[in-house]
């Protein structure tokens, strides 16, 4: 995108905050469309300089040379007021616990603190597979993520809610009481890992694991083993939401293949599709800009008046 065509078209930057790195691109409300993504890896620990030093360095890679975002949406995880724009994370980005993160975001990406907006993480992958990925077309759908913990987001008609119907509180899975412990200690990175290491005596990352799975027995079992749990778990926490559809996201979701046949036998007898997403690392970062276009609407309306 020239800065000519930045002169006239609104031009959004999308942030998904992760656990170990922060990608960004540009969006464009008028069609949800997203541009090239630029990722840069989180210290840890991280400070608050540190983490505003690289959300503005990600900035000037994704837009024009000299060219400003009419604003900024920012995937983020929990637990955040998402509101008011200040973590309450303890066990990382300790940086940036209790500060009020707007204004010193408008300061280094030069817009107002009023254009910039916050959601959860597992909320923005979800939003942006019910608008442009493996959700679209569901009134009721549930967004799964699959990673060093289990992220849920439940949404109606393509707006996210988090009370309800099925709807678990806030919408989240992960405390969820389950077989004498709680989801995630079950369905993570963790979980996948010591189901390996209980078989093999080895321990290995998922990737690893996943790499393995074609010619190691133990290695397909473990994978069988966390489809199996993830079903389980699945029908006892969203099976009363009705959903039409159950996307899967996150790095674990990148093995699905291995897993995703034992999950669908757990849930069958219920009207649930369930797949992976058609997204992947775009879908949190359509999904926040999404958000931020929805959040706005007069400011889009005055931009094209």
């Amino acid at each position: 995108m020239s800065f000519s065509d930045h002169a006239t078209k609104t031009s959004i930057l999308v942030f998904d905050v992760g656990g170990s790195h922060i990608s960004c691109c540009v969006f464009s409300p008028s069609d949800a469309g997203a541009g090239a993504v630029h990722e840069a890896p989180i210290p840890e620990p991280c400070s608050l300089e540190e983490f505003l030093a690289t959300i503005e360095s990600l900035g000037n890679r994704a837009l024009p040379h000299g060219a400003l975002p009419d604003g900024a949406s920012f995937a983020m995880p929990g637990p955040f007021d998402y509101a008011l724009g200040i973590s309450s994370m303890k066990h990382k980005f300790q940086g940036l616990y209790g500060e009020p993160l707007a204004p010193r975001l408008a300061t280094c990406l030069g817009c107002p603190p009023d254009r910039i907006t916050f959601l959860n993480d597992a909320a923005a992958f979800l939003v942006g597979e019910v608008n442009k990925g493996a959700a679209a077309g569901s009134r009721r759908a549930i967004g799964i993520t699959l990673g060093t913990g289990i992220g849920s987001a439940f949404a109606v008609d393509g707006q996210v809610v988090v009370t309800g119907e099925g709807v678990p509180k806030g919408g989240e899975i992960w405390d969820y009481q389950y077989r004498g412990s709680i989801v995630e200690d079950l369905i993570s990175t963790a979980a996948v890992q010591r189901s390996y290491e209980r078989r093999t005596g080895r321990r290995a990352e998922v990737r690893e694991i996943a790499a393995l799975a074609d010619d190691e027995r133990d290695a397909r079992e473990t994978f069988e083993d966390f489809g199996r749990d993830l079903g389980q778990a699945l029908r006892d926490t969203c099976a009363a939401f009705h959903p039409d559809c159950i996307v899967l996201g996150g790095g674990i979701a990148r093995s699905a293949r291995l897993f995703l046949p034992a999950a669908e036998k757990e849930l069958e007898g219920l009207s649930i599709r369930i797949c992976v997403s058609a997204l992947g690392s775009y879908a949190p970062l359509i999904g926040a800009g999404v958000h931020w276009r929805d959040a706005h609407p007069a400011q889009l309306r005055a931009r094209h008046e």
